[in-house]
């Protein structure tokens, strides 16, 4: 790690801390700042986790998993045996396959401008044709996180 420039440090020293608190308390807020869940999960939302075996973990929920020294969130969308396949919903392709040993919990609520969202296993026609958007066109993804953008800009800050 000591390679790595001193940015890239810092970030995986958060997501080793973040991954530990889970470990150890069983629940994590984790504030996201990536689109590769969008729309469902949004950069600037906040999530709460909780720590979840892979065994109750379902097709349609969206997990943390660590991966080398980074941390992320997406949709599981098979599970098979003691590994689960996932993707990010604004993603192309799949991950290469979760083992039980990168997995750390669920996201059981998103917090979104003062807001409680539920989460769900299934995503609305609208959301999906978003996610396709934004990991199949990189000019359609460029539109869609400037309107993002632009609509955060203008919310009222609580």
């Amino acid at each position: 790690m000591s390679s790595l420039p001193v940015f890239e440090r810092a970030h995986a020293a958060r997501c080793e801390l973040a991954a530990e608190t889970l470990r150890a308390s069983g629940r994590l807020r984790l504030r996201v700042t990536g689109w590769s869940m969008f729309p469902s999960v949004r950069p600037g939302d906040t999530l709460m986790i909780e720590r979840m075996e892979l065994g109750r973990v379902d097709c349609g929920d969206i997990v943390l998993f660590e991966r080398g020294a980074l941390l992320f969130v997406h949709r599981v969308v098979r599970k098979s045996g003691a590994k689960i396949l996932t993707r990010g919903d604004a993603m192309p392709q799949a991950d290469p396959e979760v083992e039980e040993n990168e997995l750390l919990g669920r996201v059981r609520l998103i917090l979104r401008h003062g807001k409680r969202i539920e989460v769900r296993r299934k995503r609305w026609v609208g959301q999906r044709i978003v996610g396709a958007v934004m990991g199949r066109w990189e000019f359609g993804a460029r539109v869609v996180a400037k309107m993002h953008g632009m609509r955060v800009a203008v919310e009222p800050v609580a």
